[in-house]
């Protein structure tokens, strides 16, 4: 941030007094300028032994598949926000059931929830971010173009925990790996 939003003044990057990270501080008002992770909301809209995943219409990861996600707004609460990713992606009405999955992706600055989710019916289609909506059992689980590590993390961990018969939830860090012969972006990478 190079200007103060409060006042238009120019920032400088410094340590506050009481602080110990950088943050962009006013030099004439005194404001500072948090900067905080993003949260990233979703669902695995689930029908029988059925996920229902979306090919990606947008950048990043143009046409590869992902569960119904998307940014937290101001306003909304996680599960709002869950829902209404999942109705704007993949036009799906859903019962929301209990939080699933947790990742922190520092490299990116955000966090990842996904909730479980029971599909209302089969009424669903591709929304304006989806080239197709597709519902997939895990053996047809298109694993190699999946257009994330949290959606192959949080897929994993549903049907592992399907076949247990006790679902749980999982939190981790997903961390920026990049391959030799890849370009750094700093994007979460598909495993």
């Amino acid at each position: 941030m190079k200007f103060c939003s409060a006042c238009g003044a120019p920032t400088e990057v410094r340590v506050p007094t009481g602080d110990t990270r950088l943050r962009a501080v006013c030099t004439r008002c005194a404001v500072i300028h948090y900067v905080n992770p993003k949260m990233v909301l979703g669902t695995i809209p689930i029908w029988e032994d059925q996920v229902l995943l979306c090919r990606r219409a947008i950048e990043p990861r143009l046409g590869m598949w992902t569960l119904p996600a998307g940014f937290m707004e101001v306003g909304e609460s996680t599960a709002d926000g869950a829902m209404r990713e999942t109705m704007e992606e993949a036009g799906a009405r859903v019962r929301l059931g209990n939080l699933f999955s947790v990742f922190d992706i520092p490299h990116v600055d955000q966090v990842h929830m996904f909730y479980l989710a029971e599909l209302c019916d089969l009424d669903f289609a591709a929304g304006p971010e989806s080239l197709e909506v597709r519902l997939f059992r895990e053996h047809e689980i298109p694993w190699h173009t999946i257009a994330f590590r949290t959606i192959t993390a949080t897929l994993r961990f549903y049907f592992h925990d399907r076949r247990a018969g006790l679902m749980s939830v999982h939190t981790g860090d997903i961390r920026e790996i990049v391959l030799p012969h890849e370009p750094q972006t700093g994007l979460d990478r598909s495993s």
